[in-house]
This record gives C-alpha cells, structure tokens and sequence, in this order.
C-alpha cells in the first residue's frame, strides 16, 4: 500500500533551527529579501539555478531569464546536459 501525499496547507519559515507556521505575506517577504541580499552581494559569487530537463521549454526559458536578468548571474546549469 502507497503512502498518502503530504500537502503543506501553509508556508513555514526557519525561526532558529525550527520551522513554524507563517502567512504567505511573512514567508514571501523572506523570500524576496533572502534573493534581494544574494543579488546585493554579487549574484555571480552567491547565486546559482539548477533547472530540469522535465520541466517545459517555457519554464527553463524563465528561470535562466530570472537568473541573468534579475540576479545578474550567469551560473545556470540543467540535468539536460548530463
């Protein structure tokens, strides 16, 4: 017998060592600065993405977008090339 999925219903954030539950406006804030500082300290020493070869053309073409346009780095990799 498979085990059932388990859905998050709600975004945690790391308090310390321990995740507890947030609102999406708290745990996107995070988000956003946690990118905002990786950029700021020189997104091609801080920041790389990693994208799949099973995700659609569409998605790898944003996420290398995202990547060298927002970030201002170049450090993309795929499984595709593996």
């Amino acid at each position: 017998m498979s085990k059932p999925y388990l859905r998050l219903t709600h975004p945690l954030v790391r308090d310390g060592g321990t995740l507890r539950r947030s609102s999406w406006d708290e745990a996107l804030d995070r988000a956003a600065s946690a990118l905002r500082d990786a950029r700021e300290r020189g997104g091609t020493r801080t920041f790389g993405m990693f994208s799949c070869s099973k995700a659609t053309n569409e998605m790898n073409y944003i996420a290398q977008k995202f990547t060298r346009g927002v970030i201002g780095s170049n450090n993309i990799d795929s499984c595709n090339r593996t």
